[in-house]
């Protein structure tokens, strides 16, 4: 049986969905992001105290079809921008709907519908995430870090990144290095 976990997006998230499926004595096949596969059916009152459970830790247990779904697409994205060594050279589209077997035009109008923002604005503002990551841990130059992430150009992934953050990638890395440089002040 498969359950549908909202805002679950990172290792430590699998780390407490983990726990809590434990203290209910739910034995689990796979935690992912977003998707957890238990062995056996749910009853109705560990359904609730599990629901209970993950609120307390900001998680949320989905029920709709369409939250469900919506996910899912998020939990593509996610994984393709932020937890894979290379992001796939296909059309994103074509990713998405191959990924999750459903027409690319069915998933754009459902995620539109429920999030107010297309597909294409929520993997911009990710790849952004992902650009302000990289430019933190200073270890790739910012041409590296376009062609790791599929820009056209460094013009093009600069662009962008003004539109999202209002500053440019090189006053947003030279807050960074001030920050440091105050903090070693003290």
């Amino acid at each position: 049986m498969k359950l549908y976990i909202k805002y679950m997006v990172s290792l430590r998230c699998k780390m407490m969905v983990r726990e809590e499926l434990k203290k209910l004595g739910l034995q689990y096949v796979t935690v992912d992001l977003g998707v957890v596969e238990i062995m056996e059916n749910i009853t109705l009152s560990q359904r609730d105290q599990l629901r209970k459970n993950l609120l307390v830790s900001g998680l949320e247990l989905l029920d709709d079809k369409k939250s469900i779904l919506i996910e899912k697409i998020k939990n593509v994205i996610t994984e393709m921008i932020h937890y894979s060594d290379e992001i796939p050279k296909v059309n994103y589209s074509d990713y998405i709907s191959e990924k999750l077997g459903y027409d690319y035009t069915y998933l754009a109008n459902t995620f539109s519908e429920v999030k107010g923002i297309t597909i294409q604005q929520f993997i911009i503002i990710n790849k952004i995430e992902k650009v302000k990551e990289l430019l933190l841990y200073d270890e790739l130059t910012l041409s590296e870090i376009a062609f790791k992430l599929h820009y056209s150009s460094v013009a093009h992934l600069s662009n962008q990144f003004k539109k999202i953050t209002g500053l440019t990638p090189t006053f947003y890395k030279q807050l960074k290095e001030k920050r440091k440089g105050n903090l070693e002040d003290l």
